[in-house]
């Protein structure tokens, strides 16, 4: 089977037909404050089933995915706040690049000085049948928990193919070159 990339899309040939599939993208924005050593940043703790009893490696920048007709700047906004149930705070957005993540999605993510009180956060919800095979569907919230985080703390809680995020931000706010 071959597979060619076209830009945004992947074609898988079988030699009997051609299947053409759109590449899974998703854009979040990494609130952060503070400087040096007293950096916070933002995360969220995946919900879920699959996630409730993990601690480490569970946590994410509020991010979703976003579709063809919308940028990735754009999408960043609308996730953090169907995310979290409130918009970002005002301020300039500074870009911290793509990672792809373990799954093959695509992941850019937006760092943006602010304020955000957790206790404050309104998760939104998605619905997946658990337990599986079960026919129940049943609704999680899209993050249980939200707290500001300490570097060294957000790197030991972040998902892996995240954190380069977390050394991306830090290397920004110290005036070093990006990772």
């Amino acid at each position: 089977m071959a597979e060619k990339s076209t830009g945004k899309s992947t074609e898988k040939s079988t030699g009997k037909r051609t299947e053409r599939r759109t590449e899974k993208r998703s854009a979040g924005i990494l609130l952060f404050h503070g400087t040096g050593p007293a950096t916070e940043v933002l995360l969220g703790h995946m919900g879920g089933p699959f996630w409730a009893a993990r601690d480490e490696r569970a946590w994410s920048v509020p991010k979703g995915e976003y579709t063809e007709g919308e940028t990735p700047e754009a999408a960043a906004r609308r996730e953090f706040e169907e995310e979290l149930g409130l918009p970002p705070p005002d301020g300039e957005l500074l870009p911290l690049g793509s990672v792809r993540q373990t799954g093959g999605k695509l992941v850019t993510v937006w760092a943006l000085a602010g304020e955000l009180d957790p206790g404050e956060v309104t998760p939104g919800t998605f619905t997946m049948e658990w337990p599986r095979g079960s026919g129940r569907m049943r609704e999680f919230p899209e993050l249980d928990r939200v707290r500001w985080l300490d570097l060294p703390r957000a790197r030991t809680r972040i998902v892996a193919k995240q954190e380069l995020f977390l050394d991306r931000l830090d290397a920004l706010l110290n005036g070093a070159p990006l990772p």
